[in-house]
C-alpha cells in the first residue's frame, strides 16, 4: 500500500527534526517550499503540517511561519537518547554484543502492547551493551515489521537498535515505566550481577505514523547504572 502523500511529508520533517538537522526553534520550509518539492497540492502540505502542530512537534506563528516546537519528550526523566552516545559522552568506550535478532510471533500479553494480532510476526532481538568492556545494559526489542522492515538486516554492533529506529521509523510518542526487577538467570550472567544485586529495567514502548513501532525491556545493573533527567 503506498503511502498517502501528506504521510509522506510528515516523516521527512519528523526524520529532519530526529537526525538533529533541524532542532528546537528552527524555521521549517513553506508551505510553498514543500509543496513545491513534493509535488503536491499546499492543502496536503497543510494537512501535514497541521497534524503536526496538534502533536506538538511543530508551533505554527502567525504571519511568521512553522517552527520546530520543544519535543514533548524533552522533559521526561529518561531522554530518548542511544546508549551509545551516552557511553561516549562521558568519554568512555562503546560496544556491544548481539545475542539474537530474527522474527518472533507475538503473544497474547505482546499483542495487546503492540496492537497487534496473535501470532503476527514481529522483529526480535537481544543486544547487549558495554561500556570500558564492563556490561552496563541488555536490551530486549520487539520491532513492527510494517514500520522498520529492514531491521533483522541491521549490523547493531555499528550502529544501535534506538539510532537505527529515529531514522526508519520517525519518533511520534514514547511511553515508558521504570521497575526493580529480578532478571533471569540468563539476564544476570550476562549482566556480570551479583546473586543478590538489584536490577533496574526501564519497560519503554514508542510509537511512529500513529502505529506502535517497538516494545522494549533494557536491563540494568543496579550499582553500575542510574537514570538521570532534567526538567
Amino acid at each position: 500500500m503506498n503511502t498517502p502523500a501528506y504521510q509522506e511529508i510528515k516523516d521527512y520533517i519528523l526524520r529532519r527534526i530526529h537526525i538533529g538537522e533541524w532542532k528546537e526553534g528552527d524555521q521549517v520550509p513553506s508551505e510553498n517550499e514543500l509543496a513545491r518539492e513534493f509535488k503536491v497540492a499546499r492543502m496536503t502540505v497543510n494537512r501535514a503540517l497541521r497534524e503536526l502542530t496538534a502533536d506538538q512537534v511543530l508551533t505554527r506563528v502567525q504571519g511568521a511561519g512553522t517552527f520546530v516546537a520543544q519535543p514533548k519528550y524533552a522533559s521526561t526523566l529518561v531522554e530518548i537518547r542511544s546508549i551509545s552516545d551516552e557511553i561516549v559522552a562521558r568519554g568512555h568506550v562503546y560496544r556491544a554484543q548481539v545475542l539474537h535478532l530474527g522474527a518472533s510471533i507475538v503473544d497474547e500479553t505482546l499483542a495487546a502492547e503492540m496492537h497487534l494480532t496473535i501470532g503476527s510476526p514481529v522483529f526480535h532481538s537481544r543486544v547487549l551493551h558495554f561500556e570500558n568492556d564492563e556490561p552496563v545494559q541488555m536490551e530486549e526489542r520487539y520491532v513492527n515489521p510494517v514500520l522498520a522492515p529492514e531491521y533483522a538486516r541491521q549490523d547493531f554492533t555499528t550502529i544501535t537498535p534506538n539510532q537505527y529506529l529515529m531514522s526508519a521509523a520517525p519518533l511520534q510518542r514514547v511511553e515508558y515505566r521504570i521497575e526493580a526487577s529480578v532478571p533471569t538467570a540468563e539476564i544476570r550472567e550476562a549482566l556480570a550481577m551479583k546473586d543478590h544485586e538489584p536490577c533496574l529495567m526501564l519497560h519503554r514502548r514508542t510509537w511512529s505514523r500513529d502505529a506502535v513501532a517497538s516494545v522494549a525491556n533494557l536491563w540494568h545493573p543496579g550499582d553500575r547504572y542510574q537514570f538521570t533527567g532534567h526538567f
